[in-house]
């Protein structure tokens, strides 16, 4: 992995993130935190992949990012956390293989495509996972220190 390799992932995935919460229109003073959000995200996803970590344990640690990095914007900019949310997680959505495994469904190969399938699946649910982790021990140690 080289270093210009990585500052275009990371150019990349600070632009998807941040185009997506204005297109779904984000506050204007939260789109450089949505883009920081889903840029460390992905980066971490992008770094333990290619360290050989297997895609979906990697997707779950870097959702996991993504909601931690999220309840904390969302305190400091005291906005609602699905508004980092949105545009933070969508670089970890698994459009192009979902659209892979759609490809081969309409070529009849099944075999690859439920494969694609299954991994998108694993995936998408660890992203769920992730999100639904970080709340749990967020309020672990809202109750904890109260």
């Amino acid at each position: 992995m080289s270093t210009v390799e990585l500052a275009a992932q990371m150019i990349t995935s600070f632009l998807g993130a941040a185009g997506f919460a204005l297109l779904f229109n984000a506050p204007k003073r939260t789109l450089i935190p949505c883009g920081l959000i889903g840029m460390f995200g992905w980066v971490l996803y992008y770094v333990l992949a290619e360290h050989g970590i297997d895609i979906v344990p990697a997707t779950v640690l870097a959702a996991i990012l993504v909601a931690v990095l999220t309840q904390i914007c969302a305190k400091v900019y005291k906005t609602p956390i699905i508004i980092f949310i949105v545009g933070g997680i969508i670089p970890l959505v698994p459009g192009g293989m979902a659209y892979n495994a759609m490809r081969h469904f309409v070529e009849n190969d099944y075999n690859i495509a439920i494969e694609y399938s299954v991994k998108v699946m694993l995936l998408s649910g660890g992203i769920g996972f992730g999100l639904m982790f970080s709340e749990i021990i967020n309020q672990i140690i809202k109750r904890s220190w109260k």
